[in-house]
């Protein structure tokens, strides 16, 4: 890694982990509450709003391949913070733009903001808290989801109070501003760090590297398309931009408590599949429930997806990190896995429209990724500890 450990104040990088995860996620939720007014005022089609998930995901995607040349050239403090000035910035120009490509453009840049941050962090928390890493991790990715939280629930209450979608879209600049003052504060000056023998183009000749990409990008699939369509979804059952905001709010809450959870009971043993396991189940419930009973109990099934699309999330990035021991190495498997993985995890909200279109349901892409978690449970038997070494020795011609 890139930084040197001596008169780092750990509350402060607490501290820092919290508000930094806090603005990752509550651009993408703060649209969904919105959605038939934004498309309404722009003229987007279904297809078009899924494209505010979309751009932002594939970005995440293919700039988290950067990561590691990121923090070996610049070192993660000049990286976190530069991207959350990007951030900041996409999330400003949200209150002024309303045209309707304009806007998916800045979603675009918010996802250029993330995905920086998404490659350079976890090796970032690696380094400073190399014993405590799997709770460290898991209340980063808590609070990326308490983040959702907030955008699916402030979002629409201050368009409701001003009267303006765009300052609905563009109030999360205000937490992306203290993010970055408390980064400049708070992170650490160091040295970028050298790779070694285990840069991303030896990790991407292990097998292992791809399973974790497919994992990640399945599971990440669901968490885009109930970001995208859960609101909609409601809504097109009679209920209200408010009523459904709250629902995603549900999800998020889920999220949140189950991303921080789920790490800490599997921080006993190092084989976390049982706990990946139960993630899965509570997927397959959730996701079963609003294709076929979606008016049952919906906080409900929307906690039941947000609690097992959280605990996965933050397990999977545990597991990651758990496969190698060097903080460099370790951060660089984290962003080839996230590179991959949102690559994959864009594509599901706009299968979903498509199949909306066609069937003039969102039914069928709730059972789409019923199929998607299948997948995901037969690959996680081969997250065995006791392998790890070998399967990250191994090449393959790519």
């Amino acid at each position: 890694m890139m930084v040197e450990k001596r008169d780092v104040s750990q509350a402060a990088l607490i501290a820092v982990v919290i508000l930094v995860g806090l603005n990752l996620r509550a651009f993408l939720t703060a649209v969904g509450p919105l959605a038939p007014v934004i498309a309404e005022a722009t003229g987007l089609s279904l297809q078009g709003m899924s494209l505010f998930t979309l751009a932002p995901m594939i970005l995440m995607g293919a700039c988290a391949f950067a990561g590691p040349w990121l923090q070996s050239t610049f070192g993660a403090r000049a990286a976190v913070l530069g991207a959350l000035l990007i951030l900041g910035v996409a999330c400003g120009l949200r209150m002024v733009v309303s045209d309707g490509m304009a806007l998916i453009g800045t979603a675009a840049l918010c996802g250029l903001g993330v995905a920086i941050v998404q490659a350079v962090f976890p090796g970032v928390i690696k380094t400073y808290f190399p014993t405590r890493f799997a709770i460290m991790m898991g209340l980063y990715s808590s609070m990326l989801m308490a983040g959702g939280a907030l955008g699916a629930q402030i979002s629409p209450a201050v368009a409701a109070a001003t009267g303006s979608w765009q300052l609905g879209l563009g109030w999360t600049v205000i937490p992306a501003a203290v993010a970055f003052i408390a980064g400049v504060i708070a992170l650490p000056h160091g040295r970028a760090a050298t790779m070694g023998g285990m840069g991303p183009g030896t990790l991407l000749r292990r097998p292992r590297t791809w399973l974790l990409m497919a994992c990640f990008g399945l599971v990440n699939g669901g968490y885009s398309s109930c970001v995208a369509w859960l609101a909609a979804y409601y809504q097109s059952l009679g209920w209200t931009s408010t009523e459904s905001g709250r629902l995603l709010a549900v999800m998020a809450v889920a999220q949140a408590t189950a991303a921080l959870g789920f790490p800490i009971l599997a921080s006993r043993r190092r084989d976390r599949r049982l706990w990946i396991w139960i993630t899965l189940l509570l997927q397959i419930t959730g996701f079963a429930g609003l294709a076929l009973a979606p008016l049952a109990a919906p906080a409900f099934l929307a906690a039941a997806v947000g609690a097992g699309l959280g605990g996965c999330f933050a397990l999977s990035m545990v597991v990651a990190l758990d496969h190698l021991d060097h903080p460099a190495h370790a951060g660089a498997l984290s962003a080839l896995m996230q590179g991959g993985g949102f690559l994959i995890a864009a594509v599901p909200p706009w299968i979903v429209a498509v199949l909306h279109d066609i069937s003039g349901s969102f039914t069928t892409g709730w059972l789409m990724h019923l199929g998607c978690i299948a997948v995901v449970l037969v690959l996680s038997f081969r997250l065995v500890p006791g392998g790890y070494a070998v399967a990250m020795g191994r090449d393959v011609a790519v």
